[in-house]
C-alpha cells in the first residue's frame, strides 16, 4: 500500500554551554519567517519562542550540557525537539511562590499542543509540537 508522501522542511543548531540562550530564540525567529503562516500567527510565534528558551535553558541549567535544538515543519505542525545528555526527564510542576525557576515545563504544558520527552543513546529529546491556527 502506498503511504502518502509528507513533505517537511527542518533546520538544526547545536548550542554550547556558554551559548547565550538569546542565540536560540534569534536562530528560532530567523527560521520561522520561511513558514508562510509565522507572519500572521504571532501567539503561535511567541510560543515557539518561548518554549525554545524553556527547553535551552532546561539542557543549560539542569542537564548541564550543550543542547541540539531541530525544528520541523511538516505541513501540520511545527516540531521543536531539544536534546541534552541528561536521562532524567522533566516534569510539570505547578508554579510556587516559594522557589525560584521550576515552571519551564508547566508553561510549554499550556503553550504547546502536544510535548513529550523520549530517551536517546546519550541523554534525552524532549518535543513539542505546535499547529498555527488554520487560515480563514
Amino acid at each position: 500500500m502506498d503511504q502518502p508522501l509528507v513533505r517537511a522542511v527542518g533546520w538544526a543548531r547545536s548550542l554550547p554551554l556558554d551559548t547565550d540562550v538569546k542565540a536560540a530564540r534569534d536562530w528560532t525567529r530567523a527560521h520561522l519567517r520561511a513558514l508562510s503562516w509565522a507572519g500572521t500567527a504571532p501567539q503561535t510565534v511567541d510560543d515557539v519562542l518561548l518554549t525554545v528558551s524553556e527547553l535551552v535553558t532546561n539542557a543549560h541549567v539542569h542537564a548541564r550540557s550543550s543542547a541540539q535544538l531541530v525544528m520541523t515543519w511538516d505541513e501540520s505542525c511545527l516540531h521543536i525537539a531539544v536534546h541534552d545528555a541528561s536521562t532524567v526527564f522533566p516534569t510539570v510542576r505547578e508554579p510556587s511562590i516559594e522557589r525560584d525557576g521550576g515552571r519551564g515545563m508547566f508553561l510549554i504544558d499550556a503553550l504547546a499542543d502536544h510535548w513529550e520527552a523520549r530517551s536517546c543513546p546519550e541523554g534525552k529529546m524532549v518535543m513539542a509540537c505546535f499547529r498555527p491556527p488554520a487560515a480563514d
